[in-house]
């Protein structure tokens, strides 16, 4: 089995529009390999293959979590994992070549441990191929288009919210937290999750780091992708309590695997990997 592993550094290009799914290179499969996105969420799990599109399907229980592959952005059950990853790979027509670029998603603020197991995982369904891990957060604010100059940005997951400041499409501080829209359907008031994100933005604000950049970020506004920006009611609170604006990305379900699709695409041309 090979596999090498990196972490994507830099500003990833967006070459397609905001929103949209990554548009497919004309690169032969005898000049580039073949570049593949995955983000292997608590709710859902996402695969894009270049030429063939994207698939979803739920990553596991979506009621409990006692035998859920995923909890709380993190793998619990490796072999689980595995499954469900392969399973949605063998609905494409065709197998997936060797030596493909597969960038997979992973929490902001990811231990090596977390990091370890999407690895162990990822290399099971695609090895051999080089294993490329971008933050969500990062994957998402290029899968939104954001493109140049500063951006606050929070994603509200199935079962963790992540918030972060970027410049050029790099990630300066971030936070994350336990807590998701799943948990509303178990009971929890949506003022919880609405608490939770403006307690991690204003956490922001007040880090050294990144002092200056937020409130200038934030005068454009809060952008909001994954399951919380599909929720009317969140989005509402979340504005009245950090009296600005808060918009949705394009396409908030799929931002992260849009923008590692196109990360997937940038380092797939790298001569490098030819």
């Amino acid at each position: 089995m090979s596999v090498s592993t990196t972490v994507v550094s830099g500003q990833q290009s967006s070459s397609g529009p905001a929103g949209a799914a990554p548009a497919d290179t004309r690169a032969s499969a005898e000049t580039s390999p073949t570049a593949i996105a995955v983000s292997l969420g608590s709710g859902q799990t996402h695969v894009w293959v270049a030429g063939r599109g994207g698939l979803s399907c739920p990553s596991g229980d979506t009621v409990g979590t006692s035998h859920a592959p995923v909890r709380r952005g993190r793998v619990a059950d490796r072999s689980g994992c595995i499954d469900v990853l392969a399973g949605l790979i063998r609905r494409y027509r065709d197998p997936i070549p060797a030596g493909s670029v597969v960038v997979v998603c992973r929490p902001v603020l990811a231990s090596a441990t977390e990091q370890d197991a999407l690895r162990q995982v990822a290399a099971a369904v695609f090895a051999p191929s080089r294993l490329v891990f971008i933050d969500t957060v990062r994957a998402a604010a290029i899968g939104a288009g954001a493109g140049a100059g500063s951006l606050v940005i929070a994603d509200v997951g199935a079962e963790i919210i992540e918030v972060a400041a970027l410049r050029h499409g790099r990630v300066l501080a971030a936070h994350r937290t336990d807590i998701g829209t799943r948990d509303l359907k178990r009971g929890a008031p949506t003022e919880l999750l609405a608490h939770a994100t403006t307690r991690m933005i204003d956490e922001l604000r007040q880090d050294p780091a990144v002092e200056a950049l937020v409130p200038a970020a934030l005068t454009r506004g809060l952008m909001v992708v994954g399951d919380g920006a599909m929720t009317p009611t969140l989005m509402v609170k979340i504005a009245a309590n950090l009296r600005i604006p808060v918009r949705s990305a394009v396409a908030p379900w799929t931002a992260a695997l849009n923008g590692a699709g196109l990360a997937a695409m940038s380092v797939a041309r790298h001569p490098a990997t030819r």
